[in-house]
């Protein structure tokens, strides 16, 4: 049950632009009978187009396997959740698959770069798996915004932890995803490092339009987005519009004394 101190409008409420990921109802249940944890209880919410939303909460809340079913990456045990107007929960393996490669990015903490290939390379594996291959005028202004151009040609374990990630970024980018998920993505890097990988997301946001919902623990990487959705106990009890760092910093605490 929600705390009435923590309850806000609901998430549909807050939203009134076009959504380019809904989800309604959604449960996950792991487990049987009475050795069965739910981590989420009945998610409903709608992330707007073109908008940076973050997501937070304290350990077990809830909000990994939240991204995951998002992303089509697991599937809810209730529910349905929508990628650019597709029941994603109805795909099957061969659907899905298609899904993500065509509308869905991902960025994780720990980089998930092929070690074997180039900083290139990598980036345009997405459209390489997809049989395609990167426009040139596009992938030159994504190596440009994520200010890699010199290293192109260097694999990842010449490259340092910052670059790795940026390299992550565009690759996130290159098939223009309607959606681009990431999973704690300064979690791996020193402050400096995080707050430019942050500007990097912000901007990609500003300028390409790029929906984007992150999962983070950090406030100071919260304070970036548009909005700032609070987990708890597998169910969203706050609802927040850009936020500073004190203020949700603040929230996470109160979320997490529930």
């Amino acid at each position: 049950m929600t705390s009435t101190l923590l309850h806000t409008p609901s998430t549909t409420d807050r939203t009134t632009g076009e959504a380019v990921v809904s989800a309604r109802d959604v449960v996950r249940r792991y487990g049987d009978g009475d050795t069965a944890v739910a981590a989420l209880r009945g998610v409903s919410l709608d992330i707007e187009r073109g908008r940076l939303t973050a997501v937070m909460g304290p350990s077990g809340s809830g909000k990994s396997t939240l991204m995951h079913i998002l992303a089509g990456l697991d599937q809810p045990t209730s529910g349905e959740v929508s990628v650019a107007g597709v029941d994603v929960t109805r795909l099957d393996d061969t659907e899905l698959t298609r899904m993500r490669r065509d509308h869905i990015g991902f960025i994780f903490q720990f980089f998930n770069l092929l070690p074997m290939l180039t900083a290139a390379e990598n980036i345009a594996l997405p459209l390489k798996l997809a049989g395609g291959r990167p426009d040139p005028e596009w992938l030159s202004e994504l190596v440009d915004k994520v200010g890699l151009g010199d290293r192109m040609s260097h694999r990842p374990a010449e490259l340092s932890g910052g670059q790795q990630q940026r390299v992550a970024v565009a690759r996130a980018l290159v098939s223009r995803p309607s959606v681009m998920f990431a999973d704690e993505p300064t979690g791996n890097l020193d402050s400096t490092t995080s707050g430019e990988i942050l500007g990097l997301l912000r901007d990609s946001v500003d300028t390409l339009g790029q929906t984007t919902v992150m999962v983070t623990h950090d406030a100071h990487a919260a304070a970036i987005a548009d909005r700032v959705l609070f987990l708890a106990d597998g169910d969203i009890v706050r609802d927040l519009g850009p936020s500073s760092a004190h203020t949700i910093l603040a929230t996470l605490e109160a979320v997490s004394g529930r």
